[in-house]
């Protein structure tokens, strides 16, 4: 019940400020504004730092430290290549890790067009290619995870080991998602649904991003204090334009296109992982045997959806132990 009224006084609050044509403002709102990804990158132990590439039409940002075999890092909505920033610096003491931001997200540029999984993962195959690396791990949170799922099925040669955490690849249980909760303490993923309207998000959540964000971690979370005034200003930064919620939510207005060609995606060959917080774990105890040839399942414990945020100690140990 608590969880329940804590997420209807969210969205509560996001309909308020909206109507009252509100925005986040003063300095608590705002810290993380005051620093670049540049900046950012730096600031992460393991030599870290931010570079763009031209590849697959699109302009894509990412941020490369470490040494070793690659692992490529792929964040979700509404977030950037931040997400993982607690766990970076430890997979680098092993790997070479390019945390990139997707077509449409932070630093990467925002087409009209291209938000579909198959697209977004030709990016990072472009991507990877133009770096000098014929073959890499991937790890991918939520959007990122199904990019990752994606590219394990179109490029499964170019592919060591696959880590999905949170979310699959998009398949038609997705149309039997519920708009409104059925009993109390549940709660709709109303974001599926409102990201996939055309022009409304734009208007409604440019220049007031940070509620949003506060929304989702908060709802999500089961520590949302893990995900801190700072981080959430950084991602609130990459999400503040139009034409940033509209890149954006172009990946939620895709997912027919996804799930049509998931409808024919066998199963993963190589070696995957499923890490899951205390929301999808069980989920993904059932789904991931159906998604993969031998997965392993990983409970990330006391953690809701943003795993290395809320738990970075348990993700790296995990990944650590699945990637080598």
């Amino acid at each position: 019940m608590r969880k329940f009224k804590r997420v209807m006084t969210a969205l509560a609050a996001v309909a308020a400020v909206v109507l009252l044509g509100g925005t986040a403002t003063g300095a608590a709102a705002n810290t993380g504004w005051r620093h670049s990804d540049a900046a950012l990158a730096r600031s992460l132990p393991g030599g870290f730092q931010s570079s763009h590439a031209d590849v697959n039409g699109v302009r894509l940002h990412y941020v490369a430290g470490g040494s070793g075999s690659p692992v490529v890092l792929l964040p979700g909505w509404p977030q950037t290549w931040w997400a993982f920033h607690k766990v970076m610096p430890a997979l680098a003491e092993r790997h070479r890790v390019i945390a990139v931001d997707l077509r449409g997200m932070g630093g990467s540029s925002k087409p009209q067009s291209g938000y579909d999984k198959e697209t977004l993962a030709a990016d990072i195959h472009a991507l990877l290619a133009k770096l000098g690396y014929a073959k890499a791990d991937l790890v991918g949170h939520d959007i990122g995870a199904m990019v990752a799922h994606s590219y394990g099925i179109k490029y499964p040669q170019a592919v060591g080991k696959l880590a999905l955490m949170d979310v699959v690849a998009p398949d038609k249980s997705l149309y039997q998602l519920p708009l409104l909760p059925s009993a109390p303490g549940q709660f709709s993923p109303w974001w599926w649904t409102f990201n996939q309207l055309q022009g409304l998000p734009e208007q409604l959540v440019s220049g007031r991003s940070r509620y949003v964000v506060d929304t989702m971690i908060d709802q999500l979370s089961v520590v949302p204090s893990a995900v801190d005034d700072f981080d959430r200003s950084v991602y609130a930064r990459a999400y503040y334009t139009r034409e940033a919620v509209r890149a954006g939510n172009g990946w939620y207005r895709t997912l027919n296109q996804d799930i049509a060609a998931g409808s024919a995606y066998g199963k993963l060959t190589m070696p995957v992982l499923g890490l899951a917080g205390e929301f999808n774990h069980r989920y993904f105890v059932q789904v991931m045997p159906s998604k993969a040839v031998d997965p392993q399942v990983v409970k990330i414990a006391g953690a809701g959806h943003y795993l290395s945020e809320e738990q970075p100690a348990q993700v790296i140990g995990a990944l650590t132990k699945f990637l080598g």
